[in-house]
């Protein structure tokens, strides 16, 4: 008798279903895109090198002058071709890409500084290894040394697992610079400092035991004098951290904020006194659901404010949505004194015409 209920009552089931009276409407799916109206600015939009023949996987790029001759430069990280490459426009506006490194095994940041103290920019680049998930000791943190018109490549951290973000500052107060690390790694990775010992050589120390850091901040977060780190989570456990300078290389733990939703796909972070009050404030964009087969714009993507307001507490606003924000900026762009916000998308609803990949916020 079981058995024929086993197969009955689904049998059943399926020929009864569609002839049931519906008892309602299923509501309207979200359909993704993220509408901006037409910026009131001029901005042109211009071509830079060589035609393209096989789309690059851009996964850093800013504007710096490298050389220190007062005219900027475009420094880019191609995942795809594993190479770091600059811009330069010569006196009749055209540009030139010229390859700075290599075989570089998907640079994923580069960090522009003075890391020796010779009055030159080098350049410090976070290597990821493989540009899909992979928990293998493939990552590294390479230094670009400026040497005149040449940079001298050297390993600081090899061995280690996928490198996201790298950025420098005296952590111990003791004269020279020092890095914060995101190991982003996949299943496994840390938030590290590495110690400047000088000569190149570096020890590292754990801050965080997690996987999925995107990046790593330097800022006065505290107000009192010294530099605290900050890091995204976004692998497991999306949560923001900061890690307080105690002096002396030692750092305290602070959870700044557990997101509910661990689908939510932290993509980036930056520091910026976004209300000029004089304390450093967070901005956080979310929108990285790249570990799905395919991606598509949630209705939760978009950039947070994490204000500050002292004594590690900060009030998080909703700022923005935006399918699939990937990075922002902060800018006074329409010359009116304050801080404006650029995002930018790494996938939206494409299929329609009046959706955004860069938008600026007023």
């Amino acid at each position: 008798m079981l058995a024929i209920l086993v197969v009955a009552v689904p049998l059943a089931t399926w020929i009864a279903w569609p002839r049931l009276p519906a008892t309602g409407s299923l509501p309207t799916a979200f359909n993704g895109g993220s509408i901006y109206p037409a910026t009131t600015l001029p901005f042109q939009r211009l071509p830079l090198g060589p035609d393209i023949q096989i789309p690059p996987r851009i996964s850093h790029v800013q504007v710096v002058d490298l050389d220190n001759d007062s005219t900027p430069e475009i420094l880019a990280c191609d995942a795809l071709s594993h190479r770091l490459l600059t811009y330069r426009q010569d006196s009749n506006g055209k540009w030139t890409e010229i390859p700075l490194a290599v075989d570089m095994a998907a640079p994923a940041h580069a960090t522009v500084v003075d890391i020796d103290g010779d009055n030159d920019q080098d350049i410090l680049v976070a290597i990821l290894g493989n540009a899909f998930p992979d928990d293998s000791h493939v990552g590294r943190i390479l230094l670009l040394e400026r040497n005149g018109d040449r940079y001298d490549r050297h390993v600081l951290l090899d061995e280690t697992r996928r490198i996201a973000d790298i950025q420098a500052g005296d952590l111990d107060g003791d004269g020279d610079l020092d890095l914060a690390v995101a190991e982003f790694g996949y299943a496994r990775g840390r938030v590290l400092w590495l110690e400047n010992m000088g000569q190149h050589r570096f020890r590292d120390h754990e801050l965080l035991f997690a996987p999925g850091t995107v990046n790593v901040p330097l800022a006065d977060l505290d107000g009192d004098g010294d530099l605290d780190i900050a890091a995204n989570v976004t692998q497991d456990d999306e949560e923001i951290w900061a890690f307080e300078n105690r002096g002396n290389g030692r750092f305290e733990k602070r959870l700044l904020h557990k997101w509910l939703n661990f689908d939510i796909g932290g993509s980036g972070m930056i520091t910026s006194d976004l209300d000029k009050d004089g304390d450093t404030d967070l901005l956080v964009t979310v929108g990285d659901n790249l570990e799905y087969a395919y991606t598509y714009p949630q209705p939760y993507h978009g950039c947070f404010w994490f204000e500050n307001r002292g004594d590690w507490s900060f009030n998080i606003q909703r700022i923005s949505s935006l399918g699939g924000t990937h990075a922002a900026s902060v800018a006074d762009l329409d010359g009116d004194g304050d801080n404006d916000v650029v995002l930018c998308s790494m996938f939206n609803a494409w299929y329609r015409d009046d959706t955004a990949s860069l938008v600026w916020l007023e």
